[in-house]
């Protein structure tokens, strides 16, 4: 109930928010699309005074408020991966939609990031998974559909649209998701549970379990599946 409650009220002033100014990125240098090469070449000096690793857990901000320190780096990087999810995660903390010293609101960076770098699986991914944190759920499928598409041989994009769609119980769907991401070699059985829960589980054929091939760690992105902000 707590947790519906929190979901209902950040989810009200995400929507008030939305209406307040959201203006699209500009580049900035140093600064630019975290995926890119290039780009990153300055991403060393906006987080070695910024985003440290006391302010990626929430710990302390460096120079300003958590929300200060944060912003800035999402000022410079829009996609930045873990700026995006600490932002998200700072503002589920202070069931705030816009935390303190943030210049926009939590679902404004991420509108900038995907306005900025649509090809970006992960910032998309990170979006979706504070979307169900807030009770969008629609919103969140939405932009897992999205990543889906972007990268349908992603694991982590399967297994959670599995979870969502076993949310809606629409378990044909989810059963599909399921079998493709552990298929890609997904390790957690959470979405497995589910289904059997149901009563929705088949075992994949033994063919498709001898030739399936172990997933390359560094293909997949660093951001949690979806059900973990939900606190399923």
């Amino acid at each position: 109930m707590k947790h519906r409650l929190l979901a209902c009220t950040l989810a009200a002033c995400c929507a008030h928010a939305g209406a307040a100014e959201c203006p699209p990125y500009v580049k900035h240098t140093p600064g630019g699309d975290y995926t890119n090469e290039e780009d990153r070449s300055g991403l060393s000096v906006v987080e070695k005074f910024h985003f440290s690793r006391a302010v990626e857990t929430l710990t302390q901000g460096m120079t300003t408020s958590l929300g200060g320190d944060i912003s800035y780096t999402l000022e410079h990087f829009p996609n930045h991966h873990r700026a995006l999810a600490s932002m998200a995660k700072l503002g589920l903390r202070l069931k705030s939609a816009q935390p303190v010293g943030a210049r926009y609101t939590v679902n404004c960076y991420f509108e900038r990031a995907i306005a900025f770098a649509p090809h970006d699986v992960t910032a998309r991914m990170v979006y979706g998974n504070y979307l169900l944190a807030t009770g969008q759920d629609a919103a969140a499928l939405e932009q897992l559909d999205s990543a889906s598409r972007l990268a349908p041989d992603q694991a982590t994009i399967q297994y959670n649209l599995g979870l969502m769609y076993v949310k809606k119980k629409e378990y044909d769907k989810a059963s599909a998701h399921a079998q493709k991401a552990y298929a890609l070699g997904f390790p957690l059985p959470g979405l497995k549970n589910k289904l059997k829960a149901a009563g929705k589980w088949k075992e994949p054929p033994p063919a498709a379990v001898e030739t399936k091939e172990a997933p390359k760690a560094a293909t997949e992105p660093a951001v949690p599946p979806v059900e973990q902000p939900s606190g399923e």
